[in-house]
């Protein structure tokens, strides 16, 4: 399946949160659950979804992950305050990956030092790399510190020619549209499904279930380096009423088949 499920925790509880408006004094919280993070794993366990991410957004989330990771092991990946300390610990927990971001900028620089020490210690397999990004002035520039920073490091052909050495995957949220719900970056995902020398999932911004029958059609051209996606805010699992989490889980058995 394309589709990659997510679990976000914010303060201890599954929320979707624009991101954009992370650590910022007018954060918007878009949805938040009376379901807890065990209840979304033995969803995903349910459905046999792979590759899901769940990513703690501060402090006073490390429980919630542990629960959902516990209960299927192998299967999630965890990011948000990952660095060369705790990866290790996440990896023995049951995480499939840590996903790698703000950690590797050292007073707003790219450090190779610190990517290079978690490779190192759990291996690029076990490794992710979060290349959220925001457009300025008709380029792409990753954006760290839960968003809040742009870097001056362009996300273009060069840039993931030098990291598929460090990692087995990708991970990019369009932060411009993400939590939005008013349609995907489209040339982002081009330039991902054109590009990207490793697997990849792709947030923000999907809407509909025409939105993901695109990716697949998309996949025509680069099947071996998949581009697949994640969905937040416009799920009903979610509060949204754009798309409804079974309608999503029907289709990508359908190009199963």
């Amino acid at each position: 399946m394309l589709f990659k499920p997510c679990i976000d925790l914010h303060e201890g509880k599954v929320k979707q949160i624009v991101g954009s408006t992370l650590n910022s004094d007018d954060l918007v919280e878009n949805f938040i659950s009376s379901k807890d993070s065990l209840y979304y794993s033995n969803l995903y366990k349910k459905d046999n979804l792979t590759g899901g991410h769940i990513i703690m957004l501060g402090e006073g989330n490390e429980k919630a992950a542990e629960t959902a990771i516990q209960n299927f092991p192998n299967h999630f990946q965890i990011g948000g305050g990952i660095h060369l300390e705790n990866a290790i610990h996440w990896i023995k927990k049951g995480a499939q990956k840590v996903i790698l971001n703000s950690y590797l900028f050292e007073k707003n620089q790219f450090s190779l030092q610190k990517l290079s020490a978690v490779k190192n210690k759990i291996g690029k397999e076990k490794i992710t790399i979060d290349l959220s990004c925001k457009k300025k002035d008709n380029s792409y520039y990753i954006a760290f510190n839960k968003w809040q920073t742009l870097s001056n490091i362009k996300l273009n052909v060069d840039l993931f020619s030098f990291l598929k050495d460090y990692c087995s995957e990708f991970l990019i949220h369009a932060v411009d549209v993400e939590g939005k719900q008013n349609g995907i970056d489209k040339n982002l995902v081009e330039f991902l499904v054109e590009n990207s020398p490793l697997p990849t999932v792709y947030a923000g911004g999907i809407a509909s279930l025409e939105e993901i029958q695109y990716f697949h059609q998309r996949q025509s051209r680069q099947k071996d380096n998949q581009v697949s996606y994640s969905i937040g805010s416009a799920l009903d699992i979610f509060g949204g009423d754009k798309i409804i989490y079974q309608d999503v889980i029907e289709l990508e058995k359908e190009y199963q088949n």
